[in-house]
């Protein structure tokens, strides 16, 4: 095996090893040394490979993350309707605030442990795209004129808001329900013609 392939399937090794703990035992309570005798490596390897332990979880952030922009565009894929497929996103990102995993690691340990998620990459990914969209939206003259960002932010906030007040729930599926009607009304009043 080539060395680019060993150090890959180190990584990977490392960041499915560290995902499944983090879900499981929270990231505070997560063992490193646990976690890394789990898949036959040492300490060392995790700290040559990202750093830390807080490294280790940005990476698991950004894979699960760049997971769920997948989900997301794939349940959008065939959408003709621009302004609702702009609706739709916010509610599917709500609805996998439904998801234990995506809870735990993404929504109550990431910010705890990563800070604000509006400065983590893969977030800033996600605003890039709902930039376009707007602005796509604007362009094509489909929605009233409007600053693309200012809107994409307060849209992204508020999924991201509703997602994070969902996962601190203890009624997840209702709060769920209340976040998703109160995202269609205000989102509704952004993109109406």
């Amino acid at each position: 095996m080539k060395r680019a392939e060993t150090i890959e399937q180190t990584r990977r090794k490392l960041i499915a090893a560290a995902r499944k703990a983090f879900a499981r035992d929270g990231y505070h309570a997560a063992s490193m040394d646990q976690l890394t005798a789990e898949v036959g490596l040492t300490r060392g390897a995790l700290y040559h490979h990202f750093g830390s332990k807080r490294g280790l979880m940005e990476a698991v952030v950004e894979q699960i993350d760049t997971e769920m922009a997948s989900r997301l565009r794939e349940a959008l894929k065939g959408s003709t309707d621009k302004r609702q497929a702009l609706l739709d996103e916010g509610v599917a990102y709500i609805k996998l605030a439904l998801e234990p995993e995506f809870q735990r690691i993404v929504l109550r340990d990431g910010p705890a442990v990563l800070g604000a998620p509006m400065h983590w990459p893969s977030q800033n990914a996600c605003l890039a795209g709902t930039i376009e969209r707007i602005e796509q939206l604007v362009d094509a003259g489909e929605i009233a004129p409007v600053d693309a960002e200012a809107a994409a932010r307060l849209l992204d906030g508020a999924v991201l808001d509703a997602a994070m007040w969902i996962a601190a729930s203890d009624e997840p599926a209702t709060v769920a329900q209340r976040a998703i009607d109160a995202f269609i009304r205000l989102a509704s009043g952004l993109i109406a013609r």
